[in-house]
């Protein structure tokens, strides 16, 4: 990335960008892209892989036209946290990497674990802090994300203690859902302000960059959420909540969990956070052998890329 270079093949200035370190993801991220050209994006989406990434996934990027960019594996300089209960944290770090992405003006971050149901090319233009404003400690705008779910469903033992639905944001909106559908709770008056990283808009800059990576190495080993931490506590009331609807945890549909504001045809963008993915449950004929109904539409939309790719003669190449 020192080079300051877009991806080849690519001269929009603004870029959906998602994160890739190895194949168990691929699947998800090539019908990322389907589904983002599916619903007439103007924009590319950008794979960001590391030097892990192996050459036949770099081979499917290219089959399918999928600009890719090498980036630096990103870990903090004085160690982490131990994620030995949840090892998709040490990833995590690189997700930072759009904050460094200065030879684009705008950078919308996905994780490759999601599913683009409607158009949202409006993120492209939302209105962010100029980094220049961010570098001098100052803004109130500095991204915009969605709120993490502190509802800690599947109760891990190893979240925090105070990740419960009393401090959760979504769950202040159970009594407003037609408006949860347009608004965000205000992340300076919640009562955690947490973000999920797995959306996450942001105007690249190689100073606000520079924070954010001095903060990370003076403070990783007290963060449970990697990125995540980092962002809510660096910039703690100062981004822009998006409504959940950008960034819809397949979680919130979940009877008892945040299923009063979950509206099916208003879903922009659904997130399957956790284990297990939806290409994790689809047998050998490719038909889904699982039981969550959000599950079922990222394989409906996983068969219609596999026969549009099969039109086009792209190899069957697993994925």
């Amino acid at each position: 990335m020192a080079d300051g270079k877009k991806a080849a093949g690519v001269e929009s200035d603004k870029v959906w960008t998602t994160l890739i370190t190895n194949n168990d993801y691929l699947s998800g991220l090539l019908t990322l892209d389907f589904s983002l050209k599916k619903h007439q994006t103007a924009y590319p989406l950008v794979a960001l892989y590391t030097d892990t990434f192996p050459a036949s996934g770099l081979a499917a990027l290219s089959a399918r036209g999928i600009p890719s960019q090498r980036i630096e594996y990103l870990l903090p300089t004085s160690g982490s946290k131990d994620y030995s209960n949840d090892p998709r944290f040490y990833d995590c770090w690189s997700k930072l990497t759009p904050f460094n992405l200065s030879q684009y003006k705008r950078v919308v971050q996905l994780d490759s674990d999601m599913l683009v149901l409607r158009n949202m090319d409006e993120l492209m233009d939302l209105e962010l802090d100029d980094p220049a404003v961010v570098e001098k400690g100052e803004g109130k705008r500095v991204f915009a994300a969605g709120h993490a779910c502190v509802c800690n469903p599947l109760k891990k033992p190893h979240y925090p203690k105070d990740w419960i639905p009393q401090n959760c944001a979504f769950t202040f909106q159970h009594s407003t859902p037609e408006e949860a559908q347009t608004k965000a709770a205000d992340p300076s008056v919640g009562p955690l302000g947490f973000m999920n990283g797995g959306l996450q808009v942001v105007n690249p800059s190689k100073a606000v960059f520079k924070q954010i990576v001095e903060y990370m190495d003076q403070n990783a080993v007290d963060m449970d959420f990697a990125d995540q931490s980092l962002l809510s506590d660096l910039y703690r009331g100062r981004w822009v909540a998006l409504p959940y609807i950008y960034n819809a945890l397949k979680t919130l549909r979940w009877p008892g969990v945040h299923e009063p504001i979950w509206r099916d045809d208003s879903v922009k963008n659904v997130h399957y956070i956790l284990a297990p993915k939806p290409w994790d449950e689809v047998d050998a004929e490719g038909s889904y052998n699982g039981t969550d109904e959000t599950h079922k539409w990222w394989v409906k939309v996983n068969k219609e890329r596999l026969a549009s790719e099969k039109e086009k003669g792209i190899p069957a190449d697993g994925f």
